[in-house]
């Protein structure tokens, strides 16, 4: 597929990294001609210097051939722009762009072909704010994903010796916790992807990737022995779009105090914010965080537009007593230093997080959701089975007869709203939206491949 990135920022380079991997053909545009040069330094991808909105910069990234323009810039306006001259000059068939700012994102009616022909946006910040929520709302998990409308989650976490199920094989599943269909979708050992069988034994400090009816999460997560009280008291460290847009998240459920350093902004935050402790000051003044008893908190959010103050702010929060630490890091080289440490438990990625919500209108194949997991080396996707016995490899087929590449698993099939469970007695029908895990993202295409309908199918 032909497609051309606007902005070579951290989400435009991340997507960029992505789309090269999985064979795509890609143009990036940007005014930053030092990014431009270290993006084609390290990846096989053409760049165009200049502004992504003006036509002759689009003509010149080969907008007249492209299947794709995807508006990433910090800019909310050079996106719309970019994608109104790439419908109107081009006829590019699909434009997907970056939308900041809530005031353009409470008036959807506008993202149309008669309006603004923008068919899909995205918004890295209310994305991030939800990822947040979700890891707060289950207390142990490092990843929350949602499958099947929310009625199915992929959860992971680290696996403690206080588990009922850590030293017993995977076959031994259904007799330790009865009654409730789960999947082990994957483990990871000392960082590497382990195969599964039904004599797979769980060790203590595994990574398990587990996909399990929502309503049961909890018993899992506990058998796991993830057995972590429920939150109460939350602490924000910024007051940017994404922390303000997590405390409006969760003030009515949580005790929230958000520390903010600019007066102006600090003051805007107390009125806009109904039960939320709004706090001027530096999120990583020892002293500040003393006062509002650091040591009482569960939760301490580190959301700043700093990697550095998020990082150090997080440290210092940990060594006072804060019982667990989120924390945003946008440069990949410091999210893979702090990965497994001891000060900071769960490293969020802005750009890895935004990733799938952009794949799934790239990928090839119906897919509804494509969450991009480890950095980018695993995926998990739900994707929809079509046609018939004759014209499908997977269709009127039992699950144990698929051949998956290794690494691949599926972990739960959604079927006229129920939810299956994978074994040898059930069949793919057409319609039903599969569930599969890679821990290798390369055997993607094989995937993608497997579900394609025959061309002679009608």
């Amino acid at each position: 597929m032909k497609i051309i990135i606007i902005g070579a920022g951290q989400v435009g380079g991340t997507l960029a990294e992505n789309l090269v991997i999985e064979g795509n053909d890609i143009t990036v545009v940007d005014s930053n001609l030092e990014r431009l040069n270290y993006l084609q330094s390290q990846l096989d991808i053409r760049t165009v210097y200049g502004p992504g909105s003006y036509p002759n910069i689009l003509k010149k990234a080969g907008a007249d051939s492209a299947d794709m323009v995807i508006a990433v810039s910090s800019n909310d306006e050079t996106n719309i722009v970019a994608c109104q001259v790439a419908y109107t000059i081009f006829h590019t068939p699909t434009k997907i762009a970056r939308i900041r700012s809530r005031h353009y994102q409470t008036h959807s009616e506008l993202f149309d072909n008669a309006a603004i022909p923008i068919d899909v946006w995205i918004s890295p910040e209310l994305i991030v704010t939800t990822t947040m929520k979700q890891l707060i709302d289950n207390p142990g998990s490092l990843q929350v994903l949602n499958f099947a409308e929310g009625k199915v989650r992929l959860i992971s976490l680290h696996a403690t010796s206080a588990g009922i199920l850590i030293g017993k094989s995977l076959s031994m599943l259904t007799e330790i916790i009865p009654n409730i269909p789960v999947r082990i979708a994957a483990i990871f050992r000392n960082k590497q992807s382990i195969p599964l069988s039904g004599e797979t034994v769980i060790e203590r400090d595994d990574e398990v990737f587990f996909i399990a009816l929502t309503e049961h999460v909890r018993k899992i997560m506990d058998a796991l022995g993830c057995k972590e009280e429920p939150y109460k008291r939350i602490m924000i460290a910024g007051g940017g779009n994404i922390g303000a847009s997590l405390a409006k998240a969760i003030e009515d459920q949580y005790n929230v105090k958000l520390i903010e350093h600019n007066l102006q902004r600090t003051q805007l935050l107390a009125e806009e914010l109904n039960n939320s402790t709004v706090l001027l000051g530096d999120a990583s003044d020892r002293e500040l965080l003393i006062t509002e008893n650091i040591e009482h908190i569960d939760v301490f959010c580190a959301v700043t537009n700093r990697d550095e103050t998020n990082i150090m702010s997080s440290m210092q929060a940990r060594r006072l007593g804060v019982r667990n630490t989120l924390t945003l890091v946008t440069r990949t080289a410091y999210a893979e230093l702090l990965e497994g440490g001891r000060d900071i438990d769960i490293v969020i990625s802005p750009q890895q997080i935004t990733i799938g919500s952009i794949l799934k209108h790239v990928r090839r194949g119906d897919i509804v959701n494509v969450y991009s997991l480890r950095r980018g080396a695993a995926e998990a996707i739900e994707i929809v089975a079509h046609g018939d016995e004759s014209a499908s490899k997977v269709v009127g087929r039992a699950v144990t007869d698929i051949t998956l590449p290794s690494g691949a698993n599926i972990g739960a099939i959604v079927r006229k709203g129920k939810i299956l469970m994978p074994s040898k007695d059930v069949i793919i029908e057409t319609e039903d939206h599969i569930i599969i895990f890679l821990s290798v993202k390369k055997h993607l295409r094989q995937v993608e491949r497997l579900f394609q309908v025959s061309a002679t199918f009608l």
